[in-house]
Order: C-alpha cells, then sequence, then structure tokens
C-alpha cells in the first residue's frame, strides 16, 4: 500500500475523482447528446460549459495555489452531479434552459478540478516517472467512461428512445461519491517523493495580488504561448467525435457500444505511449519526436477513415441518410465505421497523454505546474466551445470534419518544435530557488546542489519557469 503523503497515492485519490466525476460526464457525452435524441441542447450546454470553463481554468491555478487541492476539487466534482440531474428535468420537461445554465456551473467547477488534478499528475512524480504517471491517471478515468458506457448499454440494450431516469440517477450518485473521494487529498506541500525531494517548492504562500501577477505571467511565456494551438486543439474533436460521428449514425444502443471501445481503446493505448516517452534507452527529447510523429500519422490516419464514413452521410440521427439508415452494431455493415471510433479514442489518447507529459518537462514544481495547468485546460476550453458551437448551429458534417483536421495539422509544428528542445531534466528541477518572502535558499533535491543567497543570471530556458 503506498504511502498517504506519497505521488502515487495522491495520484490514486485524484484518478477516483475524475473516475467517478468527469469520467461518467465522458460517458454521457460520448453517447452523443447525453443519451437524449434531439442533441442541440447538449451542444449549447457544452458550448456554455466551456465557455465558463475557459476562463475558470486559467484563474483555477491560483485558485489551487491559495485554498489547495482537497476542497476546490470536493466542491467542483459536485457540479458534475448537479449538470447530470438537469437531464432528469429535462426528461420530463423538454425545456433545455436548466441544463444549458447547469453547463455554465460545471465550467467553473471543471475548470478548477482539472487544474488541480494537472498539478498533481504531471508536478508530484519525479522526472522519470512522469509518462507513467499520466499512464496510470489516463487508465483508470477512463475506466469510468468504460463503466458509464456500460451502464446505458446494459438498461437501454431493447430500447431506442433517450435514456431514463433511473440511468441518470445513477450517474449521479456516482458523481457524489467522488465529491466525497475528494477529500482524502493531501496538501501539496506535504508531498514527499520516494527520493526524499518534496513536489513542491517551499515557499511563503502568495496573497492574491501576486498569485494573480504569476497567472498573467504565463502569457507571456514562449513555451505556453507555443503550446498554445496544442491545447486549443486538445478536446476540439469532441464535439465531432461524439455527435456528428457516434451521435449521427448509430442506433442508442450501439452509441454505448461504442463507448466501451472508445474508452478501452483509450486505455490501452495510454500504456502502450507511456512505454515510448518513459523509456530510458533514448534520450528524453527523442523519446518526445517518436511520440509527436507517431501521434500525427495515426491522427491523420483516423481523419482519413472517418472521412470516409462522413462522405456517406449530411444528416443523423432518426432522419439520416445514411445509406440503410441508422447502424446497429450486430450488422456487418457497421464494422468499418466502428472501427473508426475505436481509432478515435486511440489517438484521443495519445494527443492527450502528449500534451501533459510535454507541459511535465518544463516544470517540476507543484506551484508553477497550477498555473501551466490552467493555461492549458483555458485555452483547451476555447477550441472545445467552438467546436460544439459548430456543433448546435449545424454546421455541414464535412466542413466539420475538416475544421478538426485542420487545427490538428496546424498544431502540430509548434508542439514539435517545443519538444525538439526538451531538456533532460525539467528547468527548476536544475535551478535553485530563492524565496523573496523568507529570504531563505531552498534546496532542489533532484539536482543535489543548494543556490547560494545570489541567484545567477537566467539563462535562456529559465523563462519557462519565471
Amino acid at each position: 500500500m503506498p504511502r498517504y503523503h506519497s505521488p502515487l497515492m495522491q495520484m490514486l485519490i485524484i484518478s477516483g475523482v475524475c473516475f467517478l466525476g468527469p469520467g461518467m460526464f465522458n460517458a454521457l457525452n460520448g453517447l452523443g447528446g447525453a443519451g437524449q435524441l434531439d442533441a442541440r441542447t447538449t451542444s449549447d450546454a457544452n458550448a456554455a460549459l466551456y465557455a465558463s470553463f475557459a476562463i475558470f481554468s486559467i484563474i483555477g491555478g491560483g485558485i489551487v495555489n491559495m485554498a489547495g487541492v482537497r476542497i476546490p476539487t470536493a466542491i467542483s466534482c459536485l457540479t458534475y452531479a448537479l449538470y447530470t440531474a438537469t437531464y432528469i428535468h429535462y426528461n420530463h420537461t423538454h425545456n433545455g434552459l436548466l441544463t444549458i445554465l447547469a453547463g455554465v456551473v460545471l465550467g467553473v467547477g471543471g475548470g478548477i478540478l482539472w487544474t488541480a488534478q494537472g498539478v498533481i499528475i504531471v508536478s508530484y512524480p519525479s522526472e522519470n516517472e512522469k509518462a507513467k504517471f499520466i499512464s496510470i491517471f489516463w487508465v483508470v478515468f477512463n475506466v469510468g467512461g468504460l463503466l458509464g458506457g456500460v451502464l446505458p448499454f446494459a438498461i437501454n440494450f431493447s430500447e431506442s428512445g433517450a435514456l431514463t431516469d433511473s440511468v441518470y440517477m445513477v450517474f449521479v450518485v456516482l458523481e457524489c461519491v467522488g465529491a466525497c473521494v475528494a477529500l482524502m487529498l493531501a496538501p501539496p506541500s506535504t508531498i514527499v517523493r520516494d527520493d526524499g525531494s518534496r513536489a513542491t517548492i517551499l515557499q511563503a504562500n502568495t496573497g492574491l495580488s501576486e498569485e494573480a501577477t504569476r497567472v498573467l505571467r504565463v502569457f507571456r511565456n514562449k513555451w505556453m504561448l507555443m503550446l498554445a494551438p496544442m491545447s486549443f486543439a486538445s478536446n476540439f474533436f469532441y464535439g465531432y467525435c461524439f455527435s456528428v460521428y457516434n451521435g449521427a449514425v448509430f442506433t442508442p444502443r450501439t452509441r454505448g457500444f461504442n463507448n466501451l471501445l472508445y474508452w478501452t481503446a483509450s486505455i490501452i493505448s495510454s500504456i502502450a505511449l507511456f512505454a515510448l516517452l518513459d523509456n530510458a534507452r533514448y534520450a528524453r527529447r527523442v523519446r518526445g519526436i517518436y511520440a509527436v510523429c507517431v501521434v500525427f500519422a495515426a491522427s491523420c490516419a483516423v481523419w482519413a477513415g472517418a472521412l470516409i464514413v462522413q462522405l456517406r452521410y449530411s444528416r443523423g440521427g432518426e432522419f439520416t441518410d445514411y445509406p440503410g439508415g441508422l447502424l446497429d452494431f450486430l450488422q456487418t455493415r457497421a464494422a468499418g465505421p466502428i472501427a473508426v471510433y475505436f481509432f478515435m479514442g486511440v489517438v484521443d489518447s495519445w494527443y492527450q497523454n502528449m500534451c501533459y507529459w510535454i507541459i511535465g518537462t518544463l516544470t517540476c514544481d507543484a506551484r508553477t505546474t497550477a498555473r501551466y495547468i490552467g493555461f492549458h485546460k483555458g485555452i483547451q476550453s476555447v477550441g472545445a466551445a467552438v467546436a460544439w458551437q459548430l456543433v448546435a448551429r449545424n454546421v455541414p458534417f464535412v466542413a466539420q470534419l475538416a475544421v478538426n483536421w485542420a487545427v490538428l495539422v496546424v498544431s502540430l509544428p509548434s508542439m514539435a518544435c517545443v519538444v525538439m528542445r526538451i531538456e533532460e531534466r525539467a528547468l527548476d528541477d536544475r535551478l535553485m530557488y530563492l524565496s523573496p518572502r523568507t529570504n531563505k535558499s531552498f534546496v532542489s533535491h533532484n539536482s543535489g546542489f543548494e543556490m547560494s543567497a545570489t541567484p545567477k543570471k537566467p539563462n535562456r530556458l529559465t523563462a519557462a519557469i519565471i
């Protein structure tokens, strides 16, 4: 059993939280329209969600640094339960206003929760374990999506309508349990790695104005600005994959079946990428370059497969013009489209894991990571809000696919440029840190030396942590 204050135990706890909260949300979204036959309300709610998510992700780093990870994460998890509960109301009234408003609230909670999650899985592990921790988190998190797909598939196996109240209620209960699990999280300042080093640089707590200044300073950080296209693209494709693809041409029970395959693919592929990114036989920069090439090639192949399927229809749902009507998993003609959706899960996992791994190469400090992850999730949410608006405004399906593919291609060059400048150790794992508030020098345990009271002039790489 891992120590309570160890990075592994804290990573397992936050994985459980995301398993029960965001994991259930992903399972619902993956059904297309959150299990509703009419996806318009869900698309509008997702657009509102990601708009508020963008704002509270950016300031979420400051909130986590000042309030810690425990209470903000627990409260944030409850917003997932609130959002899911509104679909019970929608089943009886078909009025989507409450769901859209709950989407705004969920954006607030989700922005803070995912910032805290990023701090734990990126900054807590040591340099040679980052990919392993990201992979373990992704496996546990996606098991939530996997089990969330089993519920509607099993309960609605013989039905063709929207999800029943009982299914939504199960999701609500699980999300509330996630909030309780979040209360088990320990403060970042108490986390000690197995080698004796701490997960965060010891310094006095920053005030509100100082924290706000440091958050804003991230917008001048050239490395994070170079990664902005990557962040924008990282959740962009969900709107198309979940609603335009899975939600448009498959029967309701097949959507649940596809969800099982999608999250299974994410779990398996995450483990495969970890084997590459933490392979000590190659320099970290080389591993990153190989991984970017693999992700680019696989993503383009999947979008090419999706285009082949997409050219067969222009309308979805019960009025689809797909040849032969909606696809069911028991039909042989569904095999190809289902396989494409499976590999969408593969490239989803690889891209998300790459994002966290690259950010993790820039810093080992929990406070700095909170600001970087907040920036990443904020830009990510802007992209997601745009994508869901494309769905909500009924932009032609082929055009949506083209935009998704283009966003991916545009994101990769700058991602590759950052990867080509990766060094073997995160910058603040090698630099000594002088706290302006305590006027004491601190030791970077991993680097093994102490900084004098007068720090040296920062080199060009120091920009990534200032």
